[in-house]
């Protein structure tokens, strides 16, 4: 067989020259934007020389601190196949975080979205590798300094690019998980996992893309690579739908009824958000919703079946795995009344990844839907290890260790009971509680504080921040609330608060996290709502 190697450019070029008609909606203030894939090419390979011309080599990597646009697509296309790597900046991140994962990935060039100058300004003094800011859309206020403007740049150049023969093996893209304590750590996508999670994904067992299909691409592109879907739908010619910031439920219902599209993913907020503002919303082009980033409530299922006639389907997986790695999908031969309470689970592995349960020793647990361990998976587009981070507690031979608690059916299915350390997930998104309970703790009010993950109807899961006073000080949540809004992402704010006498702990004086959530659940907390 010939050896060439699995690369993005690859997949670039094949949808930009048989799928040339195929479209990219991009959703405005004043509606759609549509080009075609053979436009966005050509710009992407105006991009790919302009990078060039500022100095961008093989390797050198690229940010991007957008919104899901056309622009962000061609950086999607452009970056990895000149041979540079594609870092995807969160734009939800508090800035000390922003600012780390831009030096410690040593970007050089960051391409940001006019609107979200000024996020990144409240970083620009701290970044130390950067050496040019390229702003799509206009800076109104100037507040990023000296600045390249995008199509400048492209209108200097043509299209055409001579793009390098990529080895297989080579960086394409990262993207920074802060799963749970300290710094956040990086991913770096190769060619060769792209390429196979592409495939993966428009399989008939995933996702079932095809040139029939239009794509609402509503997963952030800063979010594990808006979960493949941009590559997997440019790759088959499927039409491509960006929302940029319009991502709450009206809207998304508004683009939703204009552009008609058959598939989208989300996480459960989001759909949440639909469901809530417009039950009335016209959502009948859309075949199948994938949804993840948290545990989808049964409940939300099948509300979309009721109101909408539209299936969702859960799926698993994490930064790590490219992500997706599961899907549940109903298995052939299941009794139809079992049908509902097999998409509810967590998923099945897609061919091509291993799963197993390990238990506290990282021994293998049975098959048998009883047996709980730790989630370890492995396969061609899971991570091997993190970038400049070693972090060898998180491999088991080979193995990466997800954080996750579950256990396994014999036909492979996997269902996901806790977490192992306390992360909290809202809204598809992670808090780290140790980190709010240090800054907390920080407070001269403040003897102990325990922060654990309580149910919300909107966001899945909110911190509950229980606080031990230290001898002689009275406790003003408000006053807390206020302390931590100046040291972590407004959104990481709890809501909910509670003064306990002490920290239950376990018998190596840990906090016992468990036995608070269970206080919560049995209304034996005293909390206030702020």
């Amino acid at each position: 067989m010939q050896d060439v190697p699995l690369a993005i450019t690859s997949l670039f070029e094949h949808g930009r020259r048989i799928h040339a008609d195929s479209s990219v909606i991009t959703w405005t203030d004043d509606g759609p934007m549509t080009s075609t894939f053979a436009e966005v090419g050509d710009r992407a390979d105006r991009l790919a020389a302009a990078l060039t011309r500022l100095g961008v080599g093989q390797g050198d990597r690229v940010g991007t601190f957008c919104w899901n646009n056309q622009t962000h697509l061609e950086a999607y296309l452009a970056v990895p196949s000149m041979g540079a790597v594609l870092h995807t900046l969160n734009i939800r991140l508090f800035p000390e975080q922003l600012a780390y994962v831009i030096n410690h990935a040593a970007d050089k060039v960051i391409i940001v979205d006019g609107s979200l100058a000024p996020l990144l300004a409240k970083v620009r003094d701290q970044l130390t590798t950067v050496e040019h800011i390229v702003v799509s859309g206009a800076d109104a206020d100037g507040l990023l300094g000296q600045t390249l403007d995008y199509e400048t740049l492209l209108a200097s150049e043509r299209p055409g690019f001579e793009y390098p023969a990529m080895p297989e093996r080579s960086a394409a893209a990262m993207c920074y998980t802060s799963g749970t304590t300290g710094n956040p750590k990086g991913v770096t996508y190769s060619h060769r996992s792209t390429y196979l999670h592409t495939f993966g994904i428009v399989s008939a067992q995933a996702m079932a893309f095809s040139q029939y299909d239009r794509l609402l691409l509503i997963v952030p592109m800063f979010h594990a690579n808006a979960w493949g879907m941009p590559y997997a739908g440019w790759s088959v010619g499927a039409d491509l739908v960006m929302p940029q910031q319009f991502l709450q439920g009206a809207p998304l219902a508004e683009i939703i009824e204009a552009t008609r599209p058959t598939y989208s993913g989300a996480v459960p907020t989001v759909l949440n958000d639909i469901l809530h503002t417009r039950p009335d919303a016209d959502l009948s082009s859309l075949r199948e919703i994938v949804c993840g980033g948290s545990a989808v409530p049964r409940s939300l299922i099948e509300a979309f079946e009721t109101t909408y006639d539209v299936p969702v389907v859960q799926a698993w997986g994490m930064t790590e795995t490219s992500p997706l790695a599961a899907i549940a999908k109903v298995p052939n031969g299941a009794d139809p009344d079992d049908a509902m309470a097999w998409r509810a689970r967590t998923g099945r592995p897609l061919p091509g990844v291993q799963i197993r349960i390990c238990d506290d020793d990282g021994n293998p647990l049975p098959w048998d839907g009883e047996a709980q361990g730790e989630i370890e998976i492995r396969g061609p587009w899971i991570t091997g290890s993190y970038h400049l981070d070693p972090s060898d507690e998180k491999f088991n031979d080979g193995w990466l260790r997800t954080g996750d608690v579950g256990s396994m059916e014999p036909n492979g299915f996997i269902q996901i009971s806790d977490r192992a350390k306390d992360v909290i997930k809202s809204g598809g998104e992670w808090i780290s509680s140790v980190d709010l309970e240090n800054t907390l703790m920080g407070h001269p009010d403040v003897l102990e504080a325990a922060v654990v993950g309580v149910p919300d109807d909107r966001w899945d899961e909110r911190p509950l921040a229980c606080i031990v006073p230290a001898e002689g000080r009275p406790v003003d949540a408000g006053e807390l609330r206020d302390y931590l809004a100046e040291r972590v992402a407004k959104w990481w704010l709890p809501e909910r608060w509670a003064t306990i006498a002490e920290v239950p702990k376990t018998s190596v004086g840990k906090f016992d996290k468990k036995v608070l959530r269970q206080r919560y659940a049995d209304g034996e907390l005293d909390t206030i709502d702020l």
